[in-house]
């Protein structure tokens, strides 16, 4: 489970051979004690919680990075390693 990328106080990890519990490309972001796993294509959350200013962030940073998000979820999904991404500044 590679970090992919940290800024804010949130990590963004993405695990490998993650397609079985959600069939659809999604990360997974830990703020604090809290947890969250969010939709890479539309920034929906499938399960979790952080702080809504956090939310905010998170996907404003999902939106502009989804094209690298999903190359990395590609790899991801195949055992390969992902690649690291822009923190948000």
């Amino acid at each position: 489970m590679p970090a992919i990328s940290m800024f804010y106080g949130l990590i963004v990890y993405m695990y490998f051979m993650d397609n079985k519990q959600h069939n659809l490309p999604h990360i997974h972001v830990k703020y604090q004690d809290d947890e969250v796993i969010v939709s890479i294509p539309d920034g929906t959350v499938l399960d979790g919680a952080i702080p809504a200013a956090k939310m905010k962030l998170l996907q404003a940073w999902i939106e502009l990075h989804k094209d690298e998000l999903v190359a990395d979820w590609e790899l991801a999904v195949e055992g390969q390693h992902p690649y690291k991404i822009e923190p948000l500044r």
